[in-house]
């Protein structure tokens, strides 16, 4: 049976000409951006051995992420399908700064499954991270230049979800869970199943205060005035808890303060990445998409399994959804100028020399060749008028 050899694997596309270069203009546009803020640009491998991809990310990771053998040490590696543990070993391992480090990254990873809405296995991944500060300012910045990067990339009606990890962990040591019921119920919050969630905490042999508060996380999400009301519902929780609330009051605050037109919503049962992030997490939403754009949030002590422990934040996108979702395309010269072809005229090398330094885009004519300028998309063409070569509107 014949096969169709130009077919690729589902999840796995192929980028054309036109969406391209809007990917090109806008990652140009982005790394600018990080560079301005002063985030430095590292470029991870694309395989590499598989426990430096896995450290501190969890199963998810895990699952996503294809592996193979090497042939040349014999040790298992794997195509990273997260470039952020990489960046962290960069930081830990390879740099080694005592100072806040900011770096930020942009390349494809490969992942063994897509989700119901992205089928694509193949994002194209960018993001920054911030290491070396615990302090909520280091979460505010990240948050910030995540909000910039949206906004330059022609993003509208952005709106933002926050949570804290800290709160559902600081219940589940106060509960002494063991991790398989940590595991079961991160998962049923996750999906919000109140009434599988009450079914669940009454299987566990927990007071009666702990089941109150684990019970009502999933109802505690809204605008500002959860926290207050969180703060009476988990009056009785440790002091861990409050901390966490504490501190995405901080966050809460700043957004209505530095940005008053982006919406806000508060969600304490917000857990994505729970095995991999330690504090405040955060997402962007756009309408009529039904995930994140983005997602990020504090993740300490990554690179300790590198030998060296450091506080850490960021987040990160796919460029390739960010770019179909954008309002408005990224702006560029669209001229593009028919040039003859090689004549051996000195005068014609050196004015297509020059047009090309000025950023303007010339298509050369080729023997034999029989398309003119409007069939090759060319708005001008370089013409001989006199001694001189001038470029000259063509009629399409």
């Amino acid at each position: 049976m014949a096969q169709d050899h130009w077919l690729l694997p589902d999840g796995v596309e192929e980028i054309l000409p036109e969406e391209a270069q809007q990917l090109e203009l806008l990652r140009r546009r982005l790394l600018d951006l990080f560079d301005s803020w002063g985030y430095e640009l590292v470029i991870p491998p694309l395989i590499e051995f598989l426990e430096s991809l896995l450290i501190g990310t969890g199963q998810d990771i895990d699952l996503q992420t294809f592996k193979l053998t090497d042939q040349v040490s014999g040790r298992m590696m794997g195509v990273r399908a997260d470039m952020t543990p990489q960046v962290a070993r960069i930081d830990a391992h390879n740099l080694k700064r005592d100072e806040p480090t900011r770096l930020c990254y942009l390349g494809t990873v490969l992942l063994t499954r897509g989700d119901h809405l992205e089928k694509s296995r193949s994002p194209m991944q960018i993001g920054a991270e911030l290491y070396g500060h615990s302090g909520i300012e280091s979460d505010l910045e990240i948050l910030s230049l995540m909000l910039e990067m949206l906004g330059q990339a022609g993003l509208e009606n952005v709106h933002v979800d926050i949570g804290h990890v800290g709160i559902f962990r600081g219940l589940a040591k106060q509960a002494m869970l063991t991790e398989e019921q940590e595991a079961e119920l991160f998962d049923v919050l996750q999906r919000k199943a109140t009434s599988e969630l009450a079914k669940l905490l009454s299987q566990y042999s927990l007071s009666d205060d702990l089941v109150e508060m684990l019970a009502v996380l999933p109802e505690l999400n809204g605008g500002s005035e959860v926290i207050n009301i969180a703060r009476t519902k988990l009056m009785k929780a440790d002091k861990s808890v409050m901390e966490a609330l504490d501190e995405l009051e901080q966050m809460a605050e700043w957004i209505r303060l530095q940005m008053p037109e982006c919406p806000l919503n508060i969600d304490l049962a917000e857990l994505q990445g729970y095995h991999y992030h330690a504090g405040l997490v955060f997402a962007a939403f756009v309408p009529g998409y039904g995930r994140e754009v983005a997602r990020g949030g504090r993740y300490d002590n990554i690179g300790q399994e590198f030998g060296r422990s450091r506080a850490a934040t960021g987040f990160s996108a796919d460029l390739k959804t960010i770019s179909r979702l954008a309002i408005t395309e990224v702006a560029e010269n669209s001229e593009k100028i028919f040039a003859p072809g090689y004549i051996n005229d000195e005068q014609l090398e050196s004015e297509i020399r020059k047009l090309r330094q000025q950023g303007r885009v010339v298509i050369r004519n080729l023997t034999g060749q029989e398309s003119d300028a409007a069939a090759m998309g060319c708005d001008s063409a370089l013409v001989k008028t006199g001694d001189d070569w001038l470029v000259v509107l063509v009629n399409k």
